[in-house]
């Protein structure tokens, strides 16, 4: 076989080249254009509105039914993790006053418990970033769709819960049918930005406004050692570092503008 033989670059300028093209294409992917900073803006917003509704006496029920699907969320997470860790799932149910709960045998608790909060901060992560691209939306709308198959077959005898689904399944639908599915990013973004905080919040409000003590966390501490507290804090700490990864993720992979993202979108599934 003849060998094979490659160039070096025959002037000094051509060697410093290659690594200052590599930082200014690194510099290109993380600046932030005029749609991601309007982006950006609607996650701000988003934050804000959903951390006073969340807080405030009486219109915090606006956020009632966005809460119910971001603890389907929280529950699809110690369900699939129990199958995955040898476990079978007897049943979801969520409760509009307590939460939810899931019925399982089996599984590694060690994974189990920690992945209602982090399953649901990942899949949160995983929305935001989608949110910054209408084709990326509709894709993940179709994973949540499958998400939402496997939550109804475990909770099939569970009305609130079916419900819950239902409702979500028919927003994400009629989204896609509006303007090329361009409102499908904005409500992609905010189920993210709540199912990313959820964790944040959720656990606030059980060790320290509430002091509930059968929180996953104090379940964990009693198992594993350590404190409800601490692990509350770890979980909240790891949510908010993918959420800003997402963010970073976003930023860095999309770069269109809005007509090419509705020119991207007429050719990805199209609707009307």
């Amino acid at each position: 076989m003849a060998p094979s033989y490659f160039a070096l670059p025959s002037h000094p300028e051509d060697v410093a080249f290659f690594p200052s093209s590599h930082e200014h294409l690194l510099r290109r992917s993380l600046s932030v254009n005029s749609t991601q900073k309007a982006t950006l803006g609607v996650i701000v917003a988003y934050v804000v509105i959903i951390a006073l509704l969340w807080n405030l006496p009486y219109v915090r029920w606006c956020l009632w039914p966005f809460k119910m699907l971001v603890i389907a969320f929280h529950e699809f997470g110690h369900a699939i993790t129990a199958c995955c860790t040898g476990g079978k799932v007897e049943s979801i149910s969520l409760d509009p006053h307590e939460g939810g709960v899931t019925h399982m045998r089996g599984g590694i608790s060690a994974i189990t418990l920690p992945a209602g909060y982090l399953g649901s901060s990942l899949i949160g992560a995983l929305l935001i970033f989608c949110g910054f691209d209408i084709v990326a939306s509709k894709v993940a709308s179709i994973a949540l769709g499958v998400c939402f198959l496997l939550t109804l077959w475990w909770a099939r005898k569970d009305w609130l819960t079916i419900v819950t689904v239902v409702l979500s399944v028919a927003l994400l639908v009629a989204c896609w049918f509006i303007k090329h599915a361009e409102p499908l990013r904005f409500v992609v973004l905010f189920i993210g930005v709540m199912s990313a905080l959820y964790s944040v919040w959720d656990i606030c409000d059980d060790l320290i406004l509430r002091k509930v003590n059968s929180s996953d966390s104090s379940v964990f501490a009693k198992k594993y050692g350590g404190s409800s507290h601490c692990w509350g804090v770890i979980w909240s700490i790891v949510s908010l570092t993918l959420m800003i990864f997402s963010i970073i993720a976003g930023i860095a992979v999309f770069h269109e503008s809005w007509s090419e993202q509705e020119k991207d979108s007429k050719k990805f599934i199209p609707t009307f």
